[in-house]
């Protein structure tokens, strides 16, 4: 098992939380995702680790953005 974490901006409510969870959720081999509303930090548990681009496809498709 893999975790990262990541810092999303833009995140203010449940609904932002549940929307940036759902698009991670679909990217391949996660098995968990973890949203600190307060910190914008998503952590990922996963089969292997996750690549960047992924998260920040999915992120973006959310609504949000990828910090850094």
């Amino acid at each position: 098992m893999a975790e990262s974490t990541f810092t999303v901006k833009g995140m203010t409510c449940g609904h932002c939380v549940s929307s940036v969870t759902e698009e991670v959720s679909q990217i391949s081999g996660v098995q968990q995702v973890d949203v600190d509303l307060p910190t914008g930090k998503v952590t990922i548990t996963s089969d292997e680790p996750v690549a960047e681009d992924a998260v920040r496809a999915a992120v973006t498709e959310a609504g949000y953005e990828l910090v850094g």
